[in-house]
């Protein structure tokens, strides 16, 4: 199974708008991270769409979290 690319060694802290539709990236490639600009079409991973319940979030940027879109964390064991 492919490695996703790691975009950042830290969470991308961000204000979502409550309510509004996101698609995280997930290959590690795009160039709007932590956000999908449609890069993973070349390769086998697939955005985590999500709708935002609003505020402040920890978007993981590792692409190593358990829990996509958001950090766990996992970015300390690199």
């Amino acid at each position: 199974m492919p490695e996703p690319t790691v975009a950042g060694i830290k969470p991308k802290i961000t204000e979502l708008e409550k309510g509004k539709t996101y698609a995280w990236c997930a290959c590690g490639d795009s160039k709007d991270q932590p956000f999908c600009d449609g890069s993973h079409q070349k390769t086998e991973f697939k955005p985590v769409v999500f709708k935002a319940e609003g505020g402040k979030v920890a978007l993981c940027m590792c692409k190593k979290t358990k829990g996509a879109p958001f950090c766990d964390g996992s970015h300390t064991s690199l």
